[in-house]
């Protein structure tokens, strides 16, 4: 068996609302954290508008949970930054979280730029991946940087392997100098970005074809029009059955003529695997919603005992909205269809160890808890660790919420698997 372990550490910061999830899990050799603020017990921000502050604040607030379930910073493979500002702001951060870590732990990272997060005042929310210590060797895990590969500080990695599974940082059209290529290009930055992706995951081997969720941000205005073409592009790199996807539109990058970029979780391929996985299974069940436009993304997939489910949102079979604008129906859509691919994985929500939500929004406790305590009813108490994110615009208009999660199953041989 493989017992799922939660982390609400004593004097740990609360929601204003009651809900089944937990601040940390841990399951099959992995750690997942929800998004971390600086919030007190009444979920109130703390220190409103004070990023240094902030930021310290929500990497002790990491530390507490990933020592609560016996692990440390050093175990950290993947770092996420939601937060809002400007380069200065982003650089900032990332200097501040590099200082307290150890020289040889050097996390894949991603910073996504907003133009605001959940609560009035608030400026950061991190999230982490971290090994669990019981599954380190002397080779696991493995921290790569690529000579040829986009800027990146020195205290990170542009891709981590952990167990059978690869982290990269985020992905663009920054060269290995720091400049940005094609700045204001949507169509040609998401070219080089994919070649860029590829050769981040050559670094243990992999290529594209080995990517089991991508997230992608992108500068957009939520039409479908903005989104169609350098979906083309990105889809052209993949064979069907490909990866899940989210796909998120931005109001802004950090950096000035950013328009895209990328990062992804992938798996080791089979030459390189001491475990031998069994082949990755995909899932799109009869009737399940679609794009507008072929692509070669699944809903989900399932490599071992994790399961990674690209966003799921409240469309129908030929891409029409559902409930336009009813974030309340939009939800329990989307987490009916999460369920559903869950089992056709042979999983059930109670595999679930992290939800990560994006959705239409600024910063209003209101128009998160909307959201949040339906999320939070579809769990069974001690949940998932979570994470909400507003965005201004999702993909088609009038959709106001996606939902992706990954899960982690006891080990169960193929055969008894759902094919």
């Amino acid at each position: 068996m493989n017992p799922k372990t939660h982390s609400w550490p004593e004097g740990h910061w609360s929601w204003p609302v009651d809900l089944s999830h937990y601040h940390g899990v841990k399951r099959g050799g992995l750690i997942f954290t929800g998004g971390q603020a600086d919030l007190d017990h009444q979920g109130s921000v703390i220190n409103p508008g004070d990023l240094v502050t902030q930021t310290r604040n929500v990497l002790h607030h990491v530390q507490s949970i990933l020592m609560d379930l016996d692990a440390t910073l050093d175990d950290l493979v993947k770092l996420v930054i939601y937060f809002t500002g400007d380069a200065s702001d982003e650089l900032q951060i990332l200097e501040l979280i590099a200082n307290q870590l150890a020289s040889e732990t050097k996390p894949a990272v991603s910073t996504i730029c907003l133009p605001e997060l959940c609560y009035p005042g608030m400026r950061i929310e991190l999230e982490g991946v971290a090994i669990d210590p019981t599954h380190r060797t002397s080779d696991n895990p493995v921290y790569k940087r690529g000579m040829d590969l986009p800027a990146l500080q020195n205290q990170y990695s542009h891709a981590v392997r952990c167990n059978d599974l690869i982290f990269t940082s985020d992905v663009s059209s920054i060269d290995c100098d720091g400049k940005l290529q094609s700045p204001g290009d949507l169509t040609v930055q998401t070219t080089i970005m994919m070649e860029q992706l590829n050769r981040t995951l050559a670094l243990f081997d992999a290529d594209v074809g080995d990517v089991l969720k991508l997230n992608v941000f992108y500068l957009g205005d939520g039409t479908a029009e903005n989104w169609e073409k350098p979906a083309a592009i990105r889809a052209g790199f993949f064979e069907k059955p490909g990866p899940a996807a989210t796909g998120m539109t931005v109001g802004q990058f950090a950096t000035p003529g950013l328009m895209t970029k990328i990062a992804v979780t992938a798996a080791l391929p089979s030459a390189e695997s001491k475990t031998q996985q069994p082949p990755i299974r995909y899932s799109w069940p009869d009737g399940h919603w679609n794009w507008p436009h072929p692509l070669p993304y699944q809903h989900g997939n399932r490599h071992g005992q994790v399961i990674h489910l690209g966003g799921q949102v409240a469309l129908d079979s030929q891409a029409n909205v559902l409930h336009p604008d009813n974030i309340v129906e939009q939800t329990r859509i989307a987490l009916s269809n999460i369920q559903t691919l869950l089992v056709d994985l042979g999983a059930t929500m109670d595999d679930v160890v992290k939800v990560t939500t994006f959705y239409q929004g600024n910063a209003s406790a209101d128009g998160l808890h909307k959201n949040l305590l339906i999320r939070s009813e579809a769990f069974t108490k001690p949940g998932p660790a979570t994470s909400g994110i507003p965005v201004p615009y999702l993909v088609y208009e009038s959709m106001v919420i996606e939902i992706e999660v990954i899960a982690i199953v006891d080990e169960l041989p193929l055969e008894s698997v759902n094919q």
